[in-house]
């Protein structure tokens, strides 16, 4: 495990700047060159195939080293740290346009133990990444014979750059030289360099990367499609219970206003104005239910705004850029957390409002750093190139201390002066109204788990893109599908909430606040359970590392898409339920 240059304090310092400032490059990566310039070709990391996490440095294997060990500029960021990039030079001397012929850089002497790693290498599948000016290239280890008794390993290493007036616009690697792996023998790692002109644009080079066949497959769209027909259907049946079932409900009861005393004792009163006076009544546990409606808000808002950089930027062709951006944003959006988080608690009557705001600001942090945590413990157990160093962590302390905890101070601030004093419709009664008795279908507990039904309808196709571009070797880039899914997630599950919340109240239990936010969040619990089907159908995954990697960090997007969900709630919170519960006032 590589620390950061440095002392952790300075380390963390500069991994903050360069979070701020993720845009920044260094000289080396100013993507223009001389004739006859250095350009410098990186060794990444190396791991098995199917386990695209479970990496390691590339000189964990015992390849050798290139004559030249001068090197004139190394530049990482914190989203490349996080994400494990181990970035070393690899000593091959290579100048922009000058042709290298065929020749050898180093040798290996192969002992049994060099023998041993190589052949285990093989056997899993490893396979290496290098980058030459931003571009990836990937490569194989070696392979087996058919009877899988001898192994080979490549040994020649044949470079097409292709160049664009002074930029590098493409690079192939073709793999050669096969060699049968003897112990006690000497093995001559060879190279060479072909430079040939392209017509291929700077800002276009990233374009052979993409897989348009597989994202922009008439299943994507046909996914949309239908989502947009759950769309139609759930806005349709929201507004006959809003325009229908409501009018019908009103018209009951204004005849029932009508009756004399005697008359309206013998009627036979239900349905959701029974509940008028309860309807209002502060949530159980309203810290955490507080501090759950701020994170949520901070997520949809760090959501949106990620996804329309990325529509913006092709923050693809930049090592560790998403990541630093998702950083950056959700960083600087904590001010909404304690707005929203802060107000609604207000509103609520609570009054520990610095142990709300605490818990807000770091609900999401610490159960991103609890899982990382652990995960990182078996990646040093592992010697993996995804145990993250020392400084990364300081840095990312530094951030939620320093950052992140005064923006949503600030944030919880202005939500108690401004928005957090009740201004409900109606008065809240003194005594609890009992709950009367009501059909299983219509328990809390039952909505609930029904309620995120249809918000994963109406994204598991998109999920199912997304989880292969994380975790098989597809890089994700139509954001514009993604922003779309968003935008129906969201009114489903305002519809999906709405319905839940009607049926419930008209059952006479007020206990909405919690079952609303619920029967959104379960979406999360449907996307988990799609992580296993995806992880033992979908997928080659092995061992320990790569196991706990998958379903850790899965737990935390399902966790954070189901917080997520309470955006929905909020509005619905904001421009329905106050609404409609002026009107359900009783005389």
């Amino acid at each position: 495990m590589r620390p950061l240059p440095g002392a952790p304090g300075v380390a963390a310092a500069a991994a903050l700047l360069l979070l701020l400032l993720p845009r920044t490059r260094a000289d080396e990566h100013e993507h223009t060159y001389q004739d006859k310039e250095e350009v410098v070709l990186w060794m990444n990391t190396v791991g098995p195939y199917h386990n695209r996490q479970e990496t390691y440095k590339y000189f964990s294997l015992p390849f050798c080293v290139g004559s030249k060990k001068s090197i004139s500029h190394y530049h990482e960021t914190l989203g490349e740290a996080l994400q494990g990039v181990e970035l070393e030079f690899s000593g091959l001397d290579i100048k922009f346009k000058d042709d290298v012929m065929p020749g050898t850089y180093c040798e290996i002497d192969l002992d049994k133990e060099k023998r041993d790693a190589f052949v285990y290498a093989i056997k899993n599948h490893y396979w290496y990444q290098m980058y030459i000016d931003d571009l990836p290239i990937w490569g194989i280890v070696g392979e087996a014979d058919e009877n899988g008794e001898d192994y080979y390993l490549w040994t020649y290493k044949k470079l097409e750059i292709g160049f664009n007036g002074n930029r590098i616009v493409d690079v192939n690697l073709t793999s050669e030289g096969k060699v049968k792996l003897v112990p006690n023998t000497k093995i001559q790692m060879s190279y060479s360099v072909k430079w040939k002109k392209s017509d291929v644009k700077f800002e276009d080079r990233f374009d052979k990367y993409l897989d348009p066949s597989f994202f922009q497959h008439r299943i994507h769209w046909f996914s949309i499609f239908n989502s947009f027909m759950m769309v139609i259907f759930l806005v349709g049946l929201v507004s006959m219970i809003l325009m229908r079932t409501l009018r019908k409900d009103y018209a009951r009861y204004s005849k029932e206003e009508e009756m004399d005393d005697m008359d309206r004792d013998l009627g036979d009163e239900y349905g959701w104005k029974q509940v008028h006076g309860d309807v209002f009544r502060p949530s159980s546990h309203p810290l955490i239910f507080s501090s759950l409606i701020g994170s949520g808000c901070q997520i949809f808002a760090v959501s949106l705004i990620v996804i329309i950089v990325a529509m913006i930027e092709d923050l693809y062709t930049e090592r560790g850029s998403m990541l630093s951006t998702a950083i950056f944003v959700y960083a600087a959006t904590s001010p909404v957390n304690g707005y929203f988080g802060g107000s609604l608690y207000a509103r609520q009557g609570g009054r520990r409002w610095i142990k709300q705001m605490f818990i807000g600001a770091f609900l999401i942090p610490a159960m991103v750093c609890g899982t990382a945590f652990f995960i990182n413990f078996i990646a040093i157990y592992y010697h993996a190139s995804r145990a993250i160093p020392f400084g990364t962590m300081v840095a990312v302390c530094c951030i939620c201390f320093f950052v992140i905890l005064p923006l949503n101070l600030v944030g919880t601030i202005l939500g108690r002066n401004l928005s957090g004093q009740p201004n409900f419709p109606c008065r809240v009664n003194a005594v609890p109204r009992p709950i009367p008795e009501k059909k299983w279908f219509m328990e809390p507990a039952v909505i609930v788990c029904l309620g995120g039904i249809l918000p994963f309808g109406s994204i598991f196709i998109e999920m199912y893109f997304i989880f292969t571009s994380f975790w098989a070797y597809k890089i994700y880039y139509v954001y514009g599908f993604m922003m779309l899914v968003l935008v129906i997630l969201c009114i489903v599950t305002v519809c999906v909430t709405i319905v839940c919340t009607y049926f419930l109240l008209n059952a006479e239990d007020y206990r909405w606040q919690w079952t609303s936010f619920l029967s959104a969040a379960s979406t999360a619990i449907y996307v988990y359970m799609y992580s296993f089907y995806y992880y033992f159908f979908k997928t080659k995954m092995y061992g320990l590392f790569q196991t706990s990697f998958y379903f850790g960090y899965m737990a935390v997007f399902s966790t954070a898409l189901g917080i997520m969900c309470v955006i929905e709630r909020k509005i619905y919170i904001f421009f329905n339920v106050e609404k409609k519960i002026f009107l359900l006032r009783g005389k």
